[in-house]
């Protein structure tokens, strides 16, 4: 079915905004796409944890998740890689020595350090403010992570990535010399204005993910189409056969974009169809 294609679907700033509303125009595109045929699959930094009911109501074929960690296809789990117990154990003392507060992310749960709800709630904000959400200076940790786990044991052999808040650019740098066997990263702004930091499993991308997904499926890499809105996104642009930014997104990420469509709340995803001919 060579007209059939696969669809990889970013989930923050792409297929929900940042005050994590689904547009009803997203959920139409998604529908529509599959009863004509196509797969659809979320393709995300968020856990399994992370993907909300309402996502899985639309009637997704499955996620990748974790930036490319964990494939899945139709509940069966394709691939999933985890950072070893003894160096998430490592992790969080190294963190709790720092004083920096984090969350742990599993397919189990999101795990909040003791202070994260507190400690957090600046660069939170920031980050909200700076993806436009308009509640951003009242809003609480809690109203971006709904479901954080307080008070559980965060010694833990499930976690796909770590993420923590920087009290500068240099916990960064220092996490990247303290764990080389992990892939460190920054998020929540651009260069060393970072608000987080985070590890993850080395050599894990999106682009790997949408790789084994792929030949998981016996299909080809030419019936893939991307839909994102971040730098995070660009590998899966490069890998995919045609790849769409959001109106909304980043430049880097337009910049590397086949096409460039509408604003996330602008029916973004459902022009973004349309001009794909996926509906």
């Amino acid at each position: 079915m060579p007209d059939k294609k696969i669809l990889l679907i970013d989930v923050d700033g792409t297929l929900v905004d940042y005050d994590n509303n689904l547009p009803e125009s997203a959920i139409k595109a998604v529908q529509t796409a599959r009863a004509n045929g196509h797969l659809v699959y979320a393709c995300t930094g968020r856990s399994r944890a992370e993907m909300y009911q309402p996502l899985w109501d639309m009637g997704l074929d499955g996620m990748i998740g974790g930036n490319g960690s964990y494939v899945e296809d139709h509940e069966k789990v394709v691939m999933h890689q985890l950072i070893p117990a003894d160096v998430e154990r490592r992790v969080v003392d190294w963190l709790n020595e720092r004083g920096l507060c984090f969350y742990l992310e599993s397919n189990n749960g999101l795990f909040g350090s003791e202070t994260f709800a507190t400690d957090a709630l600046p660069a939170f904000r920031a980050y909200a403010k700076g993806k436009g959400a308009p509640n951003a200076d009242t809003m609480e940790v809690t109203d971006g992570f709904p479901d954080m786990i307080f008070g559980a044991d965060l010694y833990r052999d499930d976690v796909n990535k770590i993420s923590f808040v920087l009290k500068s650019y240099q916990d960064h740098l220092d996490s990247a010399e303290a764990f080389p066997e992990l892939k460190p990263g920054t998020w929540g702004g651009k260069g060393e204005v970072a608000l987080f930091g985070d590890l993850g499993v080395k050599d894990i991308t999106k682009a790997h993910a949408v790789n084994v997904l792929v030949d998981y499926l016996g299909r080809s890499i030419d019936d893939t189409i991307a839909f994102g809105d971040a730098k995070v996104d660009i590998p899966m642009f490069e890998c995919c056969a045609q790849s769409c930014c959001m109106g909304s997104g980043g430049p880097e990420a337009k910049a590397a974009a086949d096409y460039v469509t509408t604003d996330v709340e602008k029916d973004g995803l459902y022009n973004a169809f349309v001009h794909f001919g996926l509906i």
